[in-house]
C-alpha cells in the first residue's frame, strides 16, 4: 500500500482524515498525471455515493481539478462501475468515484480510473502521491480563461442503466427478486434495471438520507434481506454495498449465496456455453476451499491472487481470462465491465436462473462451502505490518496450519481499506459457541482463535 492510496483508493474518516484539502490536492495531482500529453483541456468525470460527506468532497475535488485547467463533469449519485463505464462513453481522460464502498457513513474515499475505465496501477498512484507529498510546487495553477469549467451530466444514470440492460441476453419475466440497495448508489438505478428486464421487484433500503448508507443493510448485513425473501416468497434476493460494485445473493429459502458460490455458478454456466476463456476463474487467497474442490471436480482452472479486486483484474488481463472475483461479492465479468459491478452480477445470476430453469438453491448446490470464522482485530497506525515480524504470532500460525493439514487453513492479513488485521480460520467443522469465544473444531483438534488474535493487539 502507498502513502495515500490503499488497495481501493484513498480512504479515511471524511473531513478529519480524508480532508477537503487532501481531496483538492488529489484532484489537482490526478488531473495533471492522468492528462499528460493531452492537447487542450482535459475532461474528468466525477461520481459519488449517497453519504453526507460526498457533496463536500466533490466540491473540493472539482476545485482541484479546475484549478489546474481541467474540466470537471459531474455525474451525481451513481455506482462505482458506472464511472468506469462512462469514462469510455463520454471520452473522458479520467474518472473519479467518491465512496467508501461498504464502510459506515463516517468514512469516505476517492477512487481513480484511467481513460480506459480501469482502476489505476500502483505505479500511477505512486506518481500522484509523489506529486502531492514530495513535489507539490511542480503543480502549475491556472488563472483567467485557462481555469477549467464545471459541467453536469444529467443522463449518467440512464446511460448506465441502458448499458446493464443491454448486457442481459434474456428477460426476467416470472422472476420475483428482492433488492437491498444499502441506501447507497444502487438506489438510483437497481429498480430501473430489474423491472426494465421484466422482474417483479421488492425494494429494501432504497431511500438514502445521507446518514443511513450501509446501516444494518446491504451486503454487509444480509439478515433483513434473507427475511424479506422468505416473507415475500421471492425467487431470489440481491444485496449491494454502498457504491454497488459488489453483490451477494440469497436463495428462495433465505440461504446466503456468497461471491465464491456466484463464481462457481457462473463458471459452470459460461463453461457449458463455451464462454469461459481458458476454462479459468481468477480468485483470491481468501476464496473458500470449497471452491477449489468444485473447480477440480468440474474441470475449471482456479488461479489465485492476493485480496483486492484490482489484483484479480490484473491477473485476468495478464492471462486473458474473463471471470474473476472475491467472496465478498466483487465479481468481474470482463466481457461486459472492467471493474466489479453488483447490478451486472445480479442480472447474470437471474440470467442463469432463466436459462437453466433452476431455482437459486439448486444452482448453489454446485459448490459445498467449508465453514470459516473471521475475526477482525483493530490496530493503530503504528502497529501496521508488525504482526508479520512477530515471532510469537508466526509460531502460532505455523502450529495451527500444521494441525489443520489439507482440510483447513489459517490466514492472517491486514485490511487494505480499514485499520484491521483479519484472522480467518477454515476447516471441515466449525462452530460458534459465542460471540466472545469463537472456536473451530476440525478433524485435527481444537483451535482457539482468541489465542491467536490476542497476540495481535
Amino acid at each position: 500500500m502507498g502513502r495515500l492510496f490503499g488497495t481501493d483508493g484513498a480512504r479515511g474518516v471524511a473531513i478529519t482524515e480524508l480532508t477537503c484539502e487532501l481531496a483538492m490536492k488529489i484532484g489537482r495531482a490526478a488531473a495533471v498525471v492522468l492528462s499528460k500529453g493531452k492537447k487542450g483541456k482535459a475532461k474528468i468525470i466525477i461520481g459519488k455515493d449517497t453519504r453526507i460527506s460526498s457533496d463536500v468532497l466533490e466540491a473540493a475535488l472539482v476545485s482541484g481539478i479546475c484549478s489546474v485547467g481541467a474540466d470537471a463533469h459531474i455525474l451525481g449519485v451513481v455506482p462505482t462501475p458506472a464511472v468506469a463505464m462512462l469514462v469510455n462513453k463520454y471520452g473522458a481522460d479520467a474518472g473519479v468515484m467518491i465512496s467508501a464502498s461498504h464502510n459506515s457513513v463516517e468514512f469516505n474515499g476517492i477512487k481513480l480510473f484511467s481513460s480506459s475505465g480501469y482502476k489505476l496501477p500502483d505505479s500511477i498512484e505512486e506518481e500522484i502521491e509523489a506529486l502531492i507529498l514530495d513535489t507539490p510546487d511542480a503543480i502549475k495553477l491556472c488563472d483567467g480563461c485557462d481555469i477549467g469549467r464545471v459541467y453536469y451530466e444529467k443522463d449518467a444514470v440512464w446511460d448506465y442503466v441502458r448499458h446493464i440492460m443491454k448486457s442481459s441476453p434474456s428477460d426476467f419475466k416470472g422472476i420475483k427478486v428482492a433488492l437491498d440497495c444499502a441506501n447507497g448508489s444502487s438506489s438510483v438505478c437497481a429498480q430501473k434495471i430489474f423491472e426494465g428486464l421484466g422482474a417483479k421487484c421488492i425494494m429494501l433500503n432504497d431511500t438514502p438520507d445521507g446518514t443511513n448508507i450501509n446501516k444494518d443493510c446491504g451486503s454487509t448485513h444480509i439478515e433483513k434481506l434473507q427475511q424479506a425473501v422468505v416473507e415475500n416468497h421471492c425467487d431470489v434476493g440481491l444485496a449491494f454495498d454502498g457504491d454497488a460494485d459488489r453483490c451477494l445473493a440469497v436463495d428462495e429459502n433465505g440461504e446466503l449465496i456468497d461471491g465464491d458460490k456466484l463464481l462457481a455458478i457462473f463458471s459452470l454456466y459460461m463453461k457449458e456455453l463455451g464462454l469461459l476463456k481458458n476454462n479459468t476463474c481468477v480468485v483470491t487467497v481468501m476464496t473458500n476451499l470449497g471452491f477449489f474442490k468444485f473447480a477440480k471436480a468440474n474441470g475449471v482452472v482456479a488461479t489465485t491472487t492476493k485480496v483486492g479486486d484490482r489484483y484479480v483484474l490484473e491477473r485476468m488481463q495478464e492471462g486473458g481470462y474473463n471471470l474473476g472475483g472475491e467472496q465478498s461479492g466483487h465479481i468481474i465479468l470482463l466481457d461486459y465491465a472492467n471493474t466489479g459491478d453488483g447490478e451486472l452480477t445480479g442480472t447474470k445470476l437471474l440470467t442463469v436462473m432463466s436459462y437453466t430453469k433452476k431455482k437459486a438453491s439448486e444452482l448453489a448446490k454446485c459448490m459445498e462451502s467449508y465453514p470459516q470464522v473471521l475475526v477482525n482485530v483493530k490496530i493503530t497506525a503504528d502497529k501496521k505490518g508488525k504482526w508479520e515480524k512477530d515471532k510469537t504470532v508466526q509460531a502460532a500460525i505455523e502450529k495451527y496450519t500444521e494441525k489443520l493439514g489439507s482440510d483447513g487453513r489459517i490466514l492472517v492479513r491486514e485490511s487494505g481499506t480499514e485499520p484491521l488485521v483479519r484472522v480467518m480460520i477454515e476447516g471441515k467443522k466449525v462452530m460458534r459457541e459465542s460471540s466472545l469465544t469463537a472456536q473451530a473444531v476440525t478433524d485435527h483438534g481444537l483451535i482457539r482463535f482468541q489465542a491467536v488474535c490476542s497476540l495481535l493487539w
